[in-house]
């Protein structure tokens, strides 16, 4: 603009200007908006990707339920109510993104196909004035649609922390994070008043694609929120209970010794164990229940011992988890015996349960019992112990349908051809002639799958050190897999979000590329990384797609 007096002429020219460099600042650059396409495409996959992961867990609930009402109902009643809110509030956000697009293509968007946004059918990518006129309207105040959205958002937040005791803090910081409804200037106290709040934040300067890429953000944040959430209280369900780490099949007859023409009777059941600490356990001899239930002051019920017996306290091997029970058997006859198991609850409380056995100095019965779980995997080698009581193992065979049973270092190892079950067959060699002594079924199964991990997390805070220090991304075994099984990544895709741009960069292999190290070095703090589209192969040849890994760089 020119100074001092100005003739007409000049004045129009300098008005021209003025516009002209408005109608600039206002036009968005088209890499701009299709950065802002593609962070939503990205958006959208991954809120699909979080939608199945509640789902395995809204069906691991209902089979819980299934097996036992008593323990799950309560926490069942509220994932489900968590589910209703969820899916109310997603909605809810879904609606207001048709109505603004709506909005801005007057007479029914062609991008608008039932609950669908189709972007590549999106014409006012540029629209800035629709998602302000519609989310804030010409001031803020009670009646504007984003105030209603921040609303409801902070009652969805506040009925989530209502589920989690204030002692779990960090499940708590995590959802009050994701569904945060503070501008960062509020934070910061910058700026004029209105542009303090949320909604001036989040609605006031974004483009149509923009907007609809900002809701989808926070359809991730109520669907990630759910999924701490429900996750939790599925967790809740088995709180408190001891928990064990072996299981081991086991055959009891009702007695070793059959006269002939009675029944043999043995009850066959998986027994569990902890071997991490070691049971107390009392012996007493010649007596069927040698323990008495007592109730404390309170109304509980406990086993102590009887006055009057003798108890021994029975050997454990540190460990193992049990105990063996071993007595000579230097006369034949009926033998009764019984006694108290005592081991830590996780509250630190003794608890004991009382046992009671007979035998008679007879032979015993066969035992098929695999090695470290109670079904066979297709792929890999399973241990099995196969013995029969009195019996020399050299005299003892075995043979397995649906599969290949050969010796090993005075055992067996098992190598299932297909699903479904198999019978493994046990036979004596007894002057001379192969009689057949036993037989037991098993399950055979597919090795489960392995999840993803980079540098032992499955997701969550990573400093950016950390990840860079890391070569890339390993498949894991479940960790309540016992056999020795390795999985190998063969490729994956890493995704971050910076400066408003999608990075998304593949890797062939389980390494992670240069360019994708560069990406590392690159990152913020707070920005969020997605590690997708993983894949392993596992020693059978099958290939299996993995869970993606969610990071935050903190």
């Amino acid at each position: 603009m020119a100074h001092g007096k100005e003739t007409p002429r000049q004045k129009m020219i300098g008005m021209m200007y003025l516009v002209l460099t408005a109608l600039l600042a206002l036009n968005v650059a088209t890499s701009v908006l299709d950065a802002f396409k593609i962070i939503d495409e990205g958006l959208e996959k991954t809120i699909k990707t979080v939608v199945n992961k509640n789902s395995d867990v809204y069906s691991d609930f209902r089979e819980a339920y299934a097996i036992n009402q008593s323990k799950t109902a309560r926490w069942l009643a509220l994932a489900q109510q968590v589910k209703i809110r969820s899916d109310s509030l997603y909605s809810y956000v879904q609606h207001l993104k048709m109505h603004v697009l709506d909005e801005a293509e007057p007479g029914r968007s062609a991008a608008i196909k039932g609950d669908t946004i189709y972007r590549d059918e999106i014409k006012a990518t540029t629209d800035y004035d629709t998602p302000n006129r519609i989310m804030i309207g010409r001031e803020l105040n009670e009646k504007s649609e984003a105030t209603k959205l921040r609303k409801e958002i902070e009652s969805y937040r506040e009925y989530l922390l209502s589920l989690i005791p204030s002692v779990n803090t960090k499940l708590r910081a995590s959802i009050e994070k994701s569904l945060d409804t503070e501008s960062p200037a509020a934070k910061k106290k910058s700026g004029k008043p209105e542009e303090r709040t949320w909604e001036f934040h989040k609605f006031s300067h974004s483009p149509l694609m923009g907007f609809l890429a900002i809701m989808s953000s926070q359809q991730l944040n109520i669907r990630n929120a759910e999924s701490e959430v429900i996750n939790y209280l599925y967790s809740q369900i088995s709180a408190g209970e001891v928990k064990f780490n072996e299981l081991e099949a086991v055959v009891i007859p009702a007695t070793n010794y059959v006269i002939k023409g009675n029944e043999y009777i043995a009850d066959i059941y998986l027994a569990a164990r902890d071997t991490t600490q070691d049971p107390v356990i009392w012996i007493a001899e010649g007596v069927k229940e040698p323990w008495v239930e007592k109730t404390d002051e309170i109304g509980n019920t406990y086993i102590d011992k009887k006055e009057g017996i003798n108890y021994t306290q029975l050997d454990v091997v540190h460990g193992s988890g049990k105990g063996v029970f071993t007595r000579p058997g230097t006369s034949t006859g009926f033998k009764q015996w019984g006694g108290i198991i005592e081991i830590t609850g996780p509250g630190g409380e003794a608890i004991r349960r009382p046992f009671s056995g007979e035998y008679q100095v007879a032979e015993g019965g066969v035992v098929v019992s695999p090695i470290r779980m109670n079904v066979f995997y297709l792929g890999v080698d399973n241990p099995v112990e196969i013995s029969v009581a009195g019996v020399p193992g050299s005299q003892v065979s075995a043979e397995a349908t649906n599969g290949s049973l050969t010796p090993s270092a005075g055992k067996y190892v098992m190598r299932p051809k297909r699903l479904g079950n198999s019978m493994i067959n046990v036979y004596v060699d007894l002057d001379g002639k192969k009689k057949n002594v036993g037989s037991k079924e098993f399950r055979v199964k597919q090795v489960p799958d392995p999840y993803a991990t980079v540098g032992g997390k499955k997701g969550g805070f990573i400093t950016k050190s950390e990840l860079i220090a890391q070569t890339g991304v390993a498949a894991v075994m479940p960790p309540d897999f016992e056999f020795d099984l390795n999985f190998t990544v063969t490729e994956f895709q890493v995704l971050a979000v910076i400066s408003g741009f999608a990075k998304p960069y593949n890797s062939r292999s389980n390494r992670f590329t240069q360019e994708q190290k560069n990406l590392f070095n690159s990152l913020s703090k707070g920005t969020p990384i997605y590690i997708q589209d993983i894949k392993a192969v596992g020693p059978d040849g099958t290939i299996r797609p993995l869970s993606t890994i969610d990071f935050k760089v903190n």
